[in-house]
C-alpha cells in the first residue's frame, strides 16, 4: 500500500527563516485552531510576518497561511520520522494522545486504553455515546445475545480496545433499550400494515417455555410491493403468554384482540391454525366475530391447512394399519444391531454393499419409520442371507413380508420427499398444488393393491387426505389458476386423472372451482370499481410520488426490471379507459387472461419461475386479477409447521418475564428481516438465536 506523500508546501521569500512565537495578544477576528493536527504542530510567525507550522517532532517548517489548509500537515506526520520503526512507535503514541485529548475535551473526563484508527480532524466529534449504546442494544436483540454480555470481562475489554471512549452500560440499561427498540419497530410495522392495499393472512402457533409456560405466537403473511418489487413477507405480530388452563374461546378472543390492536381485523384473508389446540373451534369463533361478509367468499377461504400438516396428519393417523409389520421390521433391525452386528457387517462387505446407517425408528415418528424401512430395503440381500444362515430365529422377515415392506416404503417415500420440497423461504401458495394432486392420484392407485396391508393403509390415508384436502384445495386451486404457467390446465388435467373412472365428478368439480373463482373475481371487481383513483393500484409502489414499472423477460435472462416513465402513466390511462367505458363490449381481464396461452419460459427450470415478478409486471394489464394474486398467493398453505420440540423456548428466554419475551422475540424477528431484506441468504439459523423457525 502506498504511503501518503507529504505535499510540503515551500515557504516563499528569500529572507531570514527565523521564526518568532505568535504573540499571545487577543485578536477577536483570529480563527481558532480547531483541527487535531495542531496538537503536533506549533503555529509561529516569521520575521517577515508570514505564519509557518513547525513540526513538534522534527522541527520542519511548513506553510500555515489561511489558504493552505491542514492536509499537507497531516501528510507530513506520516513521513516526519527517519526510520519505519520510530515512525510506527511515534504514530501510535500520537494517535493515543489525540484520542485521549479529545475524550477529555468532550466529556471532561480523562481515560486510558488503546485505540487505533485514521487520523481524522476532530476525531472525538465522530464518536456518539448514545448512538453506540443503541447500536449495542440493537446487536444484542438482533442476534439473540444475552443481556449479561455487557458484564463479561472479555467483552468489556474488547469494546474498550475498539473505542476507549465508550462507557459500558448495565444489564438493566440494555434491557430498557431493547424494549424501546421493540416499541419503535412495532410502530413502524403497524404503519406498514395499515398502509398496504392488500389483505393479510395469519398463522397461529402455540409455544412453551422450559418452565411450562404457554405462549401464543401470532404471525402475519402478506405481499409487500415496496421498492418496485413484490415480495412475500412474514412478521411475528405477538408472542403472548397464556395462563393455563385456557379454552378455545380464550384463544379466539386473544387473536381477535391482537388483530384489532394492529388494525388489521378487517383485512384478514385466511388463517392457519395447524399448531393451535382446537383449531377448528377457534376458526369458527373467529369467523363468527369477523363477519363473513368482510371475508373472501363470505369466509369460505378463511380457515386453511398447510400442505405439510395435511400430509403429516394423513400418514400419522393411518399408519396404525401397518403397526404389525412395522413392529416386525423394528424387531429385526434391533436384533441385527445388538446381537449380530459384526456378522451383518461381514456379510455386507462380502456382498460389496456400501456403508449406510441401519436405522431404528421412534414408533411415534413416521419419518423415522420411513428411514428404518428404507435402510431395511437397502440391506435386503444382507438380511435375507442372515435369515438363511440363522433360520431358527424368528426375528427375520418372510418373503411375502418383504413385498409389503417395499410397497409401504414406496408410499412413505413419496410423502417424505414431497415434504422435503416444502422448506422454501416465504413460499407462495401456488407452489405445491401439482404435488398434492399427484399424491392424490397415487393414493387412489395404491388402495387397489393386492396386498391387504398396503390396500388398508392406502385406503385409510386416502380417506384422511381427502378430508383434510377439501378445506385447502380451493385456495391452492385458485393459486394454480393465478400461475400463468398453468392457469386452468393443471386443474383440468389432474382432476380428470384423479377421477378417471368418474368423469362426471371430475367435470363437476372443475366447474365448481371455475365458477367460484369467477365469483371471487366479481367481488374484487366490485370493490375496485374506483381503483383508478388510487395511486397505489396504478403505480404499485408505496411511494406515491413516483410510479415504477417493470419489464419481465424470460429465456437466458432472469427477471429484469427497469424504471418506466411515460409508459407507466399510459398504462394507467389504458386502465382508466377500460374501467370507465360503459356500453362497450370490452372483455374483462379475467377473460383475457384465461384466453391467452399459458406462459412458458424459453429456457431454464420452470421451478425458477418468479410468479410475483410476473404479476407485478402485468399488474396494469390485469388490474383486478393482480389484486387477487396479491391476496391469494400470500396465504401460507406452503409453510412447514414447527413440531412441538421446535416450538420450545430456549433456556435463556424461559427465565424472562412474559413482556420481555414478547419484546425480544418480536424485535429479533423484525430486525432480522430488515437486515436480510432482499439479500437474504439461506444460511441456517445460529444456535444462539432466540427463535429457530423454519417457516
Amino acid at each position: 500500500m502506498l504511503e501518503p506523500i507529504a505535499m510540503e508546501m515551500p515557504i516563499a521569500g528569500s529572507g531570514s527563516n527565523a521564526v518568532v512565537p505568535v504573540p499571545a495578544v487577543h485578536n477577536p477576528r483570529a480563527r481558532k485552531l480547531r483541527s487535531a493536527v495542531w496538537q503536533d504542530f506549533t503555529k509561529e510567525r516569521r520575521a517577515d510576518g508570514n505564519c509557518v507550522a513547525v513540526c513538534n517532532h522534527c522541527k520542519k517548517q511548513l506553510t500555515a497561511t489561511s489558504r493552505s489548509g491542514t492536509t499537507h500537515l497531516r501528510n507530513h506526520l506520516a513521513i516526519c520520522t527517519t526510520t519505519s520503526t520510530r515512525r510506527a512507535g511515534k504514530r501510535r503514541k500520537l494517535v493515543v494522545r489525540r484520542i485521549l485529548h479529545n475524550k477529555t475535551s468532550t466529556d471532561g473526563r480523562s481515560g486510558d486504553g488503546h485505540g487505533s484508527g485514521e487520523d481524522h480532524d476532530n476525531v472525538g466529534s465522530h464518536f456518539n455515546q448514545e448512538l453506540s449504546r443503541r447500536d449495542l442494544s440493537r446487536m444484542i436483540v438482533q442476534h439473540g445475545y444475552r443481556f449479561s454480555i455487557v458484564d463479561d470481562v472479555g467483552f468489556q475489554k474488547f469494546v474498550k480496545n475498539l473505542q476507549p471512549q465508550f462507557r459500558m452500560v448495565s444489564y438493566d440499561t440494555v434491557r430498557a433499550d431493547s424494549m424501546e427498540i421493540y416499541e419503535a419497530e412495532r410502530l413502524k410495522l403497524q404503519d406498514i400494515l395499515f398502509k398496504i392495499p392488500c389483505r393479510i393472512s395469519i398463522s397461529v402457533d402455540m409455544w412453551r417455555s422450559n418452565t411450562q409456560m404457554d405462549y401464543l405466537c401470532l404471525t402475519c403473511h402478506y405481499i409487500d410491493h415496496a421498492n418496485d418489487e413484490w415480495k412475500v413477507r412474514k412478521r411475528i405480530l405477538n408472542f403472548v403468554h397464556m395462563e393455563a388452563p385456557f379454552t378455545t374461546d380464550q384463544i379466539a378472543n386473544l387473536i381477535l384482540e391482537k388483530l384489532h390492536s394492529w388494525g388489521i381485523d378487517r383485512k384478514v384473508a385466511a388463517i392457519v391454525l395447524d399448531n393451535c389446540a382446537g383449531g377448528e373451534i377457534v376458526a369458527r369463533e373467529l369467523l363468527r366475530v369477523l363477519q363473513p361478509r368482510r371475508l373472501l367468499l363470505n369466509g369460505d377461504l378463511f380457515h386453511v391447512r398447510s400442505c405439510a400438516h395435511i400430509l403429516n396428519l394423513t400418514v400419522q393417523e393411518s399408519w396404525e394399519q401397518a403397526s404389525e409389520i412395522s413392529s416386525r421390521v423394528r424387531k429385526m433391525i434391533n436384533y441385527v444391531k445388538f446381537e449380530r452386528f459384526q456378522k451383518f457387517q461381514d456379510t455386507a462387505k462380502l456382498l460389496h454393499m456400501d456403508q449406510k446407517l441401519l436405522v431404528v425408528d421412534s414408533p411415534d415418528n413416521w419419518p423415522s419409520t420411513f428411514l428404518m424401512f428404507e435402510s431395511a430395503c437397502y440391506y435386503h440381500d444382507v438380511l435375507v442371507r442372515l435369515a438363511e444362515q440363522e433360520g431358527h430365529y424368528d426375528a427375520f422377515l418372510a418373503a411375502n413380508d418383504w413385498a409389503d415392506v417395499k410397497a409401504l416404503t414406496e408410499i412413505l417415500d413419496v410423502v417424505y420427499h414431497a415434504m422435503e420440497k416444502f422448506p422454501v423461504e416465504n413460499p407462495t401458495a401456488n407452489l405445491y398444488f401439482n404435488e398434492m394432486c399427484e399424491i392424490h392420484v397415487l393414493l387412489r392407485t395404491w388402495r387397489n393393491s393386492p396386498s391387504p396391508v398396503v390396500a388398508k393403509v392406502a385406503g385409510q390415508m386416502l380417506s384422511k387426505f381427502e378430508g383434510y384436502w377439501d378445506l385447502t384445495r380451493p385456495v391452492m386451486a385458485f393459486a394454480s389458476i393465478l400461475d400463468p404457467r398453468y392457469k386452468m390446465k393443471s386443474l383440468e388435467y389432474f382432476f380428470r386423472l384423479i377421477y378417471a373412472d368418474e368423469q362426471f365428478t371430475a367435470k363437476t368439480m372443475i366447474d365448481v372451482i371455475q365458477n367460484t373463482f369467477h365469483g371471487l373475481y366479481n367481488d374484487y371487481k366490485h370493490q375496485s370499481s374506483d381503483s383508478w383513483k388510487n395511486p397505489s393500484v396504478l403505480c404499485y409502489s408505496r411511494n406515491n410520488s413516483s410510479c415504477m414499472g417493470s419489464v419481465y423477460s424470460s429465456g437466458n435472462d432472469p427477471k429484469t426490471f427497469s424504471r418506466i416513465t411515460l409508459s407507466d402513466a399510459r398504462r394507467g390511462l389504458d386502465q382508466y379507459i377500460q374501467e370507465t367505458s360503459s356500453g362497450q363490449s370490452l372483455k374483462s381481464d379475467l377473460e383475457l387472461y384465461l384466453e391467452e396461452a399459458v406462459y412458458r419460459q424459453k429456457e431454464g427450470n420452470q421451478d425458477d419461475f418468479d410468479i410475483l415478478a410476473w404479476w407485478k409486471s402485468f399488474a396494469a394489464k390485469y388490474p383486478v386479477l393482480s389484486q387477487m394474486a396479491r391476496d391469494i398467493l400470500a396465504i401460507p398453505v406452503s409453510i412447514i409447521p414447527l413440531d412441538s420440540e421446535a416450538r420450545t423456548l430456549n433456556e435463556y428466554l424461559s427465565t424472562m418475564d412474559p413482556s420481555t419475551v414478547q419484546g425480544l422475540v418480536c424485535a429479533q424477528d423484525w430486525l432480522r428481516e430488515d437486515a436480510e431484506g432482499d439479500h437474504a441468504d439461506d444460511k441456517p439459523p445460529r444456535g444462539d438465536e432466540l427463535i429457530v423457525s423454519s417457516q
